[in-house]
């Protein structure tokens, strides 16, 4: 289990523990600087933890609790475990040599633009910053400081950024190259819901490599085929380290959809949420450019990429994509809802909730498929169990234990998919998951083959999908569907059946020698995030 992860349930255990601790201590001593509660939670967000004092051991923190009785505010309260203080940056307990604030009361409160007022503050074309000075709409949220109070970028979310993108406008959005609903839920071409097929996606993101490629035989066996008498396909997250470049060309030559996970697959998730236009160019396209060269695909095909993590990077991951040709991302979630979304573009304002990791989802206009992943319904019994939270990864739903439970989770959200508006039931894993248990992965092959005796059902690529919401196309006439015949029969054998094992280093990662498995020639190095080609490093 990851350490934020223990770190959140210790924080929620001490939750449980101290709730009326310091609520207690502040009636019998009085609250620091003899605040009122309701000054102290005036314009106070409801789930930000703050100190009343700096003395003490850095374990106690407080939130405005609005849900008492009477609708009177108190402050409940929680305490760190003994050895670990609370980071009021980010939220959490963490171990004490790690948290640097215990002189710090609250996060700092950050100044917002003054966006809506009853008559303009400023000419037209500008908005006022908030200190009044008023500057050009458009340098709002561009990542630059221009108020002198820096309030420009602090109101920056989907919802908020002046420049955000508009509303959907169907006549406007039209199809092949726009799609949007206001509510996400519309089915392309406004096909009856009957007479559109159920498209599956299985989705795998890491490395392709000796760990996995019998889990993808068993499952792309060649002889599962859709309704139209072409094979089942994938879709491949790939990152790099670790990766067999020979594997990953076998699967492209099969048909099945390579798309990228990025190069370094860094492990602080803040790399992603925060990175720059420059950071996301050299995860993605450097991915894209060392899959090409070293898994010898050069049809351009390589068009859709997922973020590690899940942590979307904002504007500047869909503008370097837009920039460089990648037809979509498949990163973004939407919150477990009735009816499930379709993908859109992104032209349009998002349709949903920005949900997910660290909420850093595109607030302007990009000309970007969004894939979105609809979260699954986990609970063992839909009829009788209490709400749970949705998961989007199926290895993210903590419950599934048994294959049993395996089994209601895919027939339960196929349903929930097929008897609603048919929108892309997404099954995404980590190959590792399905490893983990025998019964997962015998329960997916029976699930698969259960949905292949029907004639409604495809198991289809994120592109495929994509490629049918251009052209939506009844049931009836899918046979027939040229753009799903294209990778129909798979010809020819593999490119080659003793790939080159290079052992390789790289200045980048010392002291680490890797192998790179592949049919084409070795590289000088091996390939990094400033030397993509393992050519070696250019010189600056």
């Amino acid at each position: 289990m990851a350490r934020s992860t223990v770190l959140l349930c210790v924080l929620l255990f001490g939750l449980a523990v101290a709730s009326n601790l310091r609520q207690k201590r502040q009636e019998e001593e009085g609250d620091a600087d003899d605040q009122s509660v309701d000054e102290l939670c005036e314009n106070r967000p409801p789930d930000e933890y703050f100190r009343l004092s700096t003395e003490g051991d850095c374990r106690d923190v407080v939130r405005c609790d609005q849900a008492g009785e009477n609708g009177i505010t108190r402050l409940a309260s929680v305490r760190c475990p003994n050895g670990l203080a609370f980071d009021i940056e980010r939220q959490t307990c963490d171990w004490k040599t790690n948290v640097k604030n215990c002189d710090r009361i609250e996060k700092p409160r950050k100044v917002l633009p003054i966006l809506k007022t009853d008559e303009p503050v400023c000419p037209e074309g500008k908005l006022s910053c908030g200190n009044g000075e008023c500057i050009d709409k458009e340098l709002f949220c561009n990542d630059k400081f221009e108020c002198k109070d820096q309030s420009d970028e602090n109101a920056c979310t989907v919802e908020t950024d002046p420049n955000r993108a508009p509303d959907c406008d169907p006549n406007q959005c039209t199809l092949p190259d726009c799609f949007c609903s206001a509510d996400g839920t519309r089915i392309p071409g406004a096909i009856e819901p009957n007479q559109v097929p159920q498209m599956i996606t299985l989705t795998f993101n890491g490395a392709v490599n000796v760990d996995n490629i019998d889990l993808y035989e068993e499952i792309f066996n060649g002889l599962r085929q859709n309704p139209n008498g072409c094979q089942i396909r994938g879709t491949y997250f790939v990152s790099h380290k670790y990766t067999n470049y020979s594997a990953v060309q076998d699967l492209h030559r099969r048909g099945h959809e390579i798309g990228v996970f990025s190069l370094t697959h860094k492990d602080d998730p803040n790399y992603w949420t925060g990175g720059t236009y420059d950071d996301w160019l050299a995860e993605m396209a450097g991915a894209r450019l060392i899959i090409e060269r070293f898994a010898n695909i050069t049809d351009g095909s390589i068009i859709g990429m997922r973020a590690p993590y899940l942590r979307v990077g904002g504007n500047k991951q869909f503008e370097m994509m837009a920039d460089q040709f990648f037809v979509y991302d498949a990163s973004i979630t939407a919150p477990l809802g009735r009816v499930p979304i379709w993908p859109y573009t992104l032209y349009f304002r998002m349709p949903h909730k920005c949900n997910g990791n660290a909420h850093n989802c595109p607030s302007r206009s990009h000309p970007v498929w969004e894939m979105v992943m609809n979260e699954l319904d986990r609970r063992d019994d839909p009829t009788f169990d209490e709400s749970l939270p949705g998961c989007h990864m199926v290895d993210s739903c903590s419950n599934i234990q048994t294959g049993e439970q395996f089994a209601r989770l895919l027939r339960h959200n196929f349903n929930r998919h097929f008897n609603s508006n048919r929108a892309p039931l997404g099954l995404h894993f980590h190959a590792s998951w399905l490893k983990s248990k025998k019964e997962f992965k015998d329960e997916l092959i029976r699930f698969i083959e259960e949905m292949l005796d029907r004639n409604d059902v495809y198991f289809v690529t994120m592109l495929q999908v994509i490629q049918w919401m251009q052209n939506p196309t009844e049931l009836t006439s899918l046979r027939d569907f040229q753009e799903w015949k294209e990778k129909c029969d798979v010809k020819g054998q593999p490119y080659c059946s003793l790939p080159n094992a290079c052992p390789l280093t790289t200045r980048e990662l010392p002291g680490e020698t890797l192998r790179l498995f592949t049919c084409m020639e070795c590289p000088n190095n091996y390939p990094w995030i400033l030397d993509p080609t393992g050519d070696g490093f250019s010189a600056k």
